[in-house]
Formats: C-alpha cells, sequence, structure tokens
C-alpha cells in the first residue's frame, strides 16, 4: 500500500475511532435531538447560513465516516429547516458524504481489490459497466441494505464515480423525503419505527425492482423494434438451424441433438469446415511427413544413416489427403444424420429472423426450399485474408485453402506472412525441399507472442535454411523474363523477391456476406456482432467460431459453439455468458510454440504486476536423450505467490506439456502443488515441475532459511 493510502485510511480510522472515543454519536440519538429542537430553531432564525453550512458538514462527515446517526441527520434536517431546506440540505448532504466513502473506499483498497480478485470478478465488472446505474439505482430505492456498505462496495468495482454520484442522488431522494417530512413533525415521534411502516417499506421494496423492471422493459421494447416489419410463424420446423458445418456448427448441431431439440445443420462445401478439411488436419499431416525427412537427413548425427533422401511430393500430397479420409466420418452427414440432425447441402440465406431458405442442386438444377425455426446460429467460419496486391491478379498464387492441391514442390518458395500459418508452412516446405524465403513486414516473426518466443523460433527456422526476410514489406508482383517476383520495401528501398510459388499466409477473414446478413441488418464489424450469450443484434439469432472471434482457434469455435447452442435452445429460461478465461494456443512448428493465459508482452499492456520463471528445456533429461534439448517454459505468476497469470513453452511437445497449466489455471492450481505432483522420470512433463521449483527457489523465506541453518548448526555442536 502506498504512503498516500495508508496516511488516507490512517486518518478514516482515527477520526471514527474519536467519534466513539469522544462520545460523538451520543449527539445523534432522536432523544437529543427532542430535547435541543428548540434551541436549535432559534440558532438557525439567528444565524441561518451559519447554522446551515456547519449542519451540512456535520452531516457530510458523518456520512463519509459511515457513522450511525444520518437517519438522526434527516430528521433534524426536517425538524430545523422545514421540508424545502431540509430535502436540499438533506439530499446533497448525504449524496456528498456517499461520493466521498465512495471515493475513499476505491482510492485505498480498489486497485488491491482487482489485483487479487480479478478474475473472480471479471464477470462482476462488466456487469457494472453495462448495467451498474440500474443495479445501484435498486438498492438505493430499498432501504433494506445499509446505504454505508452500498458506497464502500460500490468502490470496488469499476462503476464510474459520476454514474455513482448521480444515481445516489436520485436514489436516495425519496428516502431523503419521507425522513425530512417525518422531522417537520418530530413531536409526534417516539421511536424511528414511527417514520417508515412495514407497508412503507413494502412500496420501497417495489420501487426498487422498478428500474430492473424497466430494464426489462426496454430490453422487451428494444426486442420488438428489432423485429418490427418480420411476421414470426405461428409454430417452426426447427428448434435450430445451424449455418456451417466446421467446428463451431458441428458441435452447435450435436449438442442440439443430444438434448432432443429439431435441428438442422446447412453447409454449402465439405462437412467438417476448413479445419478438417484445408486447415488443422491437413497441415498437420504435412508437418509429419516434413518432420520424417528432417529427422532422416539429420540421423547421420546419431549415428544411423540412410543414405540420401527424397521427397516423392505427389505421394506426400497422396498422404494428407489419406488422413483427410480417414477422419472424415467423424464430421461426416451419415455420422450426423443418425445423431438426429437434419443435414441439408446447400447455399443458405437468412430470410427473416426465422426463416432460412437453402439452395441445392436437385438433378443439375438449382431447387430452393425454406425451413422456419425459432433459433439461428451463424458458423460460417473465415477464409484466407488475401490483400489486392498489385498484379497478384497475374500470379497462380496459393493460399492455406488452396495450396493441397500442389502436384508439385516448388523449388523456390515464397511465404508472405510471419505468423503462425506462416512460419508452419515454411518450415514444412523448407523441409520437403524447397528454398523457401519467408516474408514478414514487421521487426520480427509472431508479432504476437514474446521477444524471447519469436527469437527461439527465428533461430531454429534460419538454422533449417529458411531465408527470413524482415522489415520488408509486399508492394507488388511483377512477371520479369516470364519469373515472377514479389516487390517489397525494405529499408526504404525497393527489392526483388524471385519465387516459383507464393503462399499468401496474411491471417484470415470472417465470412459474414452472401448469405443475408446485411439484407436483414445483423451488425457486424469484421466479425459478426455478438453479446457475451454470442447473441448478435437478433436476441433468436446466434454466432461462434471464427465468424465473431475473438479468437480464431479450433478449440475455441468448439467451446462457444457450446455456448451459442445452450443459449439458443433455452432462452430466456436459462442461459451462460462465454467464458475465456483460460484460452490456449499452439503453433506446431519445431519447436512447437504454447501459450495460456498471459504473456509478457501482454501483462505489460494491461499495467499487470508479474514475476517471471524460466525452466531450461535444454536441461532436461529426457529432451537430451531425444537430441531434441532445445527450449525452454517461462511461467507469468503473481509477485511473490504461485498463482500461475500465463504460460509460455517453447520446445518439443510444447503443445502436450501445456495441458497441465490449462488445467492449473481452469482450476485454481498453483506452482507449490505442480511441485508437490510426482512426474514420471524421463519424461518431458518434467519441465513442468523444474519450474515450479525454480520458482520456490526464487520466493524461498531467506530469514526462516537463516533461523534453519542456525538450528543445524547447533545441532552439530
Amino acid at each position: 500500500m502506498s504512503l498516500k493510502k495508508l496516511l488516507l485510511l490512517l486518518v478514516i480510522v482515527a477520526l471514527f475511532i474519536s467519534a466513539f472515543a469522544f462520545d460523538l454519536t451520543q449527539y445523534l440519538s432522536l432523544d437529543v435531538l427532542k430535547e435541543k429542537q428548540q434551541q436549535l430553531n432559534q440558532l438557525f432564525a439567528d444565524y441561518p447560513f451559519t447554522v446551515f453550512a456547519v449542519y451540512f458538514v456535520i452531516y457530510v462527515v458523518t456520512t463519509a465516516l459511515s457513522l450511525p446517526g444520518a437517519t438522526i441527520l434527516t430528521l433534524g434536517a426536517g425538524a430545523i429547516f422545514g421540508l424545502g431546506w431540509g430535502l436540499l440540505l438533506a439530499s446533497f448532504a448525504a449524496s456528498f458524504g456517499a461520493f466521498l466513502a465512495f471515493l475513499s473506499a476505491r482510492f485505498i483498497l480498489h486497485d488491491w481489490v482487482q489485483e487479487k480478485f480479478g478474475d473472480r470478478l471479471t464477470a462482476i465488472n462488466r456487469g457494472m459497466e453495462r448495467d451498474g446505474a440500474f443495479y445501484l439505482l435498486s438498492l438505493r430505492l430499498v432501504p433494506l441494505f445499509p446505504f454505508f456498505v452500498i458506497n464502500l462496495v460500490m468502490g470496488l468495482t469499476k462503476i464510474k464515480a459520476w454514474t455513482f454520484y448521480w444515481v445516489s442522488q436520485v436514489g436516495m431522494l425519496l428516502g431523503t423525503a419521507v425522513y425530512v417530512n417525518a422531522g417537520t413533525q418530530l413531536a409526534q415521534i417516539s421511536s424511528l419505527g414511527d417514520v417508515v411502516s412495514a407497508d412503507l417499506i413494502g412500496a420501497f421494496v417495489l420501487l426498487g425492482i422498478f428500474p430492473l423492471i424497466a430494464k426489462a422493459v426496454l430490453a422487451f421494447l428494444k426486442r420488438r423494434k428489432t423485429f418490427k416489419g418480420y411476421k414470426k410463424p405461428k409454430s417452426f420446423d426447427n428448434n435450430l438451424v445451424v449455418i456451417g458445418a466446421g467446428s463451431a456448427g458441428l458441435v452447435s448441431a450435436y449438442i442440439a441433438s443430444a438434448v432432443k431439440a429439431k435441428v438442422t445443420l446447412i453447409e454449402k462445401h465439405k462437412m467438417g469446415g476448413d479445419c478438417l478439411n484445408t486447415g488443422c488436419v491437413p497441415s498437420k499431416a504435412l508437418l509429419h511427413v516434413a518432420e520424417l525427412a528432417h529427422n532422416a537427413r539429420n540421423a547421420s548425427r546419431v549415428g544411423v544413416s540412410v543414405g540420401k533422401v527424397s521427397v516423392d511430393f505427389k505421394q506426400v500430397m497422396q498422404q494428407v489427403q489419406s488422413v483427410i479420409k480417414d477422419i472424415e466420418p467423424h464430421d461426416s452427414v451419415e455420422r450426423y444424420t443418425k445423431l438426429g440432425v437434419n443435414v441439408e447441402q446447400g447455399e443458405a440465406r437468412i430470410v427473416s429472423p426465422w426463416e432460412v431458405d437453402v439452395t441445392s442442386d436437385v438433378d443439375g438444377k438449382k431447387e430452393t426450399k425454406r425451413i422456419t425455426t425459432r433459433s439461428i446460429i451463424i458458423a460460417t467460419g473465415a477464409k484466407p485474408l488475401v490483400p489486392n496486391f498489385e498484379g497478384l491478379d497475374k500470379i497462380d498464387y496459393l493460399t492455406s485453402d488452396t495450396l493441397w492441391e500442389l502436384e508439385e514442390l516448388p523449388k523456390r518458395l515464397l511465404v508472405l506472412g510471419g505468423g503462425p500459418i506462416g512460419c508452419e508452412l515454411s518450415q514444412a516446405f523448407q523441409r520437403l525441399g524447397s528454398q523457401v524465403t519467408q516474408v514478414e513486414m514487421a521487426d520480427r516473426l509472431m508479432g504476437p507472442e514474446d521477444d524471447d518466443t519469436a527469437r527461439l523460433l527465428s533461430e531454429r527456422l534460419n538454422a533449417e535454411g529458411i531465408d527470413i526476410k524482415l522489415n520488408h514489406k509486399a508492394l507488388r508482383f511483377e512477371q520479369h523474363d516470364g519469373e515472377s517476383v514479389l516487390i517489397a520495401e525494405h529499408d526504404g528501398q525497393e527489392t526483388q523477391l524471385p519465387f516459383d510459388k507464393v503462399i499468401i499466409a496474411l491471417g484470415r477473414q470472417p465470412n459474414i456476406s452472401g448469405f443475408g446478413l446485411e439484407e436483414l441488418g445483423i451488425q457486424t464489424n469484421k466479425t459478426v456482432s455478438t453479446n457475451e450469450l454470442l447473441q448478435t443484434n437478433f436476441p433468436n439469432i446466434y454466432a461462434c467460431g471464427d465468424v465473431a472471434g475473438p479468437y480464431q482457434f479450433t478449440h475455441v469455435a468448439s467451446h462457444q459453439a457450446w455456448y451459442a447452442s445452450v443459449n439458443a435452445l433455452f432462452d430466456p429460461f436459462k442461459t451462460f455468458r462465454a467464458d475465456y478465461s483460460v484460452i490456449p494456443w499452439v503453433t506446431y512448428t519445431s519447436p512447437q510454440v504454447a501459450n495460456v493465459g498471459l504473456t509478457e508482452q501482454q501483462a505489460r499492456k494491461a499495467s499487470k504486476a508479474y514475476e517471471v520463471t524460466e525452466y531450461d528445456i535444454g536441461d532436461l533429461d529426457r529432451a537430451i536423450a531425444d537430441d531434441n534439448a532445445y527450449g525452454r517454459v517461462k511461467v507469468l505468476t503473481k509477485p511473490g505467490k504461485d498463482e500461475l497469470l500465463g504460460v509460455n513453452i517453447v520446445g518439443p511437445q510444447a503443445g502436450e506439456l501445456l495441458a497441465e497449466y490449462v488445467l492449473a489455471m481452469k482450476h485454481g492450481i498453483g506452482l507449490n502443488k505442480i511441485l508437490g505432483t510426482i512426474h514420471s522420470y524421463p519424461t518431458l512433463a518434467e519441465a513442468n515441475k523444474y519450474v515450479a521449483g525454480e520458482w520456490k527457489r526464487a520466493n524461498a523465506p531467506q530469514k526462516l532459511l537463516t533461523w534453519v541453518e542456525k538450528f543445524h548448526r547447533w545441532r552439530r555442536s
């Protein structure tokens, strides 16, 4: 705690204790008020401005320090100043005092509370930012909640200070008026129970829930406005229609069928989407074959000679397709039909909030049928981002979607992009025998990763012969004497990079056009815009997966699909807010790069205090035995504590090693428990235990160990 915070806390505590030590609260009782009323009335008549100002200050201080007696002061305001001036004084003094208490709590405790419990308070913080005014107004209107508790607790949330003040001013006005008015008839009051009856408290409670009712009414009116102009069917063919049979769509349909809902899944191309057909599955199959070729070439280092290694690229691509064929049944029409899903193969178009047209080829003719549904899930995925470079239309370029059509290995391959896809494909083709030039406009590869992570990976890619061109901005493509050339800008000069084939690997963009979103008015901003329930601006239309963001990972698409489908099927009876608190991601290069939680650069950007602990995989027995001793495990923890904030692993099987940390972060397990867990020897997983040991040594209680050393010295004497 800073010196300023400590001083303020000491001042508040001193004033609070003094109020009781000098028995000042004895003057804040009903009997004393009634006894002194005539004297106070006379003082006000003689010195109106002075008495008003002094009373205002006393009221503010009492409220700010959360001292008992605010109710008596409110009665006194009515008894001394009358209804008009009394209400003016009490209303503003109460609000200003509450505001000071709020600011004090925020200044002294807010940062500490948010740092210590920030992960658990995420949902509350979002709720306060979104609907804090409604919640506070309800609490202010109901006299069942002690106002001083509200002041202090609200200071620990992220509600805006101005919002707290004006809502408090409005919310406390009615209750203040009741007490001020009662104070004008002070002689008739024998106890505070005479002021507020059970009926009046009941009325306040009803009034307190009014803001929440108003919020629900506003939501209802907004919903009606959204649906205005569309005729809702009297009955529906389906509970749910899912557009897109990639990871998000398949999981959505699966869950709907599992809970016995009538669901239709629409796919215009191939079941399994990008992940099965052009993304995760084929790329990992290609990486596997490339690793076999790389290991074979380098086997002589450990005494195994296999002679000259040759790659039959056509057979490699056949193997990739074979892997797809083996996995295809998991995502097939037949499987999902058996699960109870109605699968439609054709182009979908949303024509109303409850209607979807499906256009299919039937005997060479286009036929369209209309399906009605209570809810819709948009799971249309994403496609490679291909900027409109000058001259690109004259180049037979490849993307992560189209490269699987290659039949010959490019002799000179240019990969445009230094992200995960670009790095994976660069390494795979280099190992298969291409001479790869990788072009990145930034000053390093893997921009979202930490500097040391990018450096470790770049060193390996360079060592394998990939020509990495950093700080090269692609300008245009040209043909020079029948040769394809990329013109890039480097250090202010244009440079020429010749190639035989080019892969554009500059990321992916969501598929948000061509199926009725624009016509219906569904809001988009690069992705389909959704709330925490994954609803679009039409509350019965949801989106999940790459088309919704914010992460473009297959496992996140599946994760979102659970929330979208359950919410679509059970809203308004039960809904769930999507949870992104523990998201792992892996780049499948060699070495692999695996993350969960915060990276160092993310922690710095968020001004999050952290402590770094590392373990060098080069020292790990199993990695040495496997001739793969390269990389490190890096763990971010809260300073002085074993609570995990993030983990980054660069090394062999990093994606598998990460699973232990994903489990730990999800369930609040710290490094101490990982250290206390037996890990088989010799395994790569021991790296997780060893990094926990490094953290333990760095955080060892040195003073205690000094006394322990003295204890052992005494025992030797």
